[in-house]
């Protein structure tokens, strides 16, 4: 099968941490973000060292920042779909100042228990910028899988929509929310839900 480039070029890069259990999630969207983004890493584990041992490359974790668990303050809502906030979980005043000079963004893979396993295993995330994620409706899965909350979405929803205000361009998000609507279409056709692989079928 020829191989098939990345078709969003992105200035910011992207990393991903995955929880081990996630990667085996037949609807999962890590593999599809790193296939679509040509600046974007998968990595997988439950702890690294430091920003560039989970990147493999050097990294200064001033200029990175991480996709925050917790939901938007109330107040936040009418702000925008993505808005920094401070250690305290509360908006920053000047926004554009807190996008400023960033290079990268860490989003955590997996269900809700797993990625907050993943922030509270890596202290080196709370050095990061933190932004969150305000949706604009519900994830594209539906009922093909269960989340803890109904604001949830998936890693690439909330990728796609962070790097197109990040980067200005709101075209970005659809280009990468295209393969993730082929698959959760084939799913449907195919009667397929979420699930893990059968690791014994592997080769």
């Amino acid at each position: 099968m020829p191989h098939v480039p990345p078709t969003v070029d992105n200035k910011i890069s992207v990393l991903i941490l995955q929880h081990p259990q996630e990667q085996d999630r037949v609807l999962g969207t890590a593999r599809l973000i790193a296939g679509t983004l040509s600046n974007a890493r998968v990595s997988v584990g439950l702890s690294w060292r430091n920003l560039s041992h989970a990147l493999n490359a050097s990294a200064e974790p001033r200029n990175w920042g991480v996709l925050y668990l917790g939901s938007a303050p109330a107040q936040t809502l009418k702000g925008g779909p993505l808005i920094a906030l401070d250690h305290k979980g509360e908006p920053l005043a000047d926004q554009q100042a807190a996008r400023a000079g960033l290079e990268g963004l860490v989003a955590l893979d997996g269900n809700w228990a797993q990625a907050k396993a993943l922030w509270w295993r890596n202290a080196w995330l709370t050095r990061l910028r933190r932004f969150v994620v305000v949706p604009d409706g519900p994830s594209l899965y539906g009922d093909l899988r269960r989340e803890a909350r109904p604001d949830a979405v998936s890693t690439l929803e909330a990728v796609a929509l962070a790097l197109a205000v990040l980067e200005g361009e709101p075209a970005m998000r659809e280009r990468l929310l295209a393969p993730f609507r082929t698959l959760l279409s084939r799913a449907r056709a195919a009667g397929i839900r979420d699930s893990k692989r059968d690791r014994r079928s592997r080769r």
